[in-house]
């Protein structure tokens, strides 16, 4: 089963251009972990950025979670944030067509 996450990152005041910069090394070593199906990171309207996953399995997550791919983003975006990073994990429940009712 497929695990969808959402992580929202607000950026310190002035510094959101200088975040998403900063996410760009990590974001393309996260793209090689196996399980890796999605992560994407999108400009919300209300200043935040809102990064978009999905992985093959648990598995894969836990070991995206403790692997050195989050810790390089992690070490990058320092300083960059004015609250921590809120991580939510759902799992899918699928509906209507499957390719639009199930991300």
């Amino acid at each position: 089963m497929t695990v969808v996450v959402t992580a929202i990152f607000k950026p310190a005041p002035g510094r959101k251009d200088e975040l998403v910069e900063a996410m760009r090394p990590g974001i393309a070593a996260v793209h090689e972990e196996p399980g890796c199906e999605l992560y994407a990171i999108h400009d919300a309207e209300d200043g935040t950025i809102t990064m978009l996953e999905k992985w093959s399995s648990q598995a894969d997550l836990d070991a995206h979670a403790n692997g050195s791919a989050v810790a390089l983003l992690n070490k990058d975006i320092d300083g960059l944030l004015a609250e921590p990073v809120l991580v939510t994990t759902m799992s899918p429940i699928p509906a209507g067509t499957e390719s639009q009712g199930n991300l």
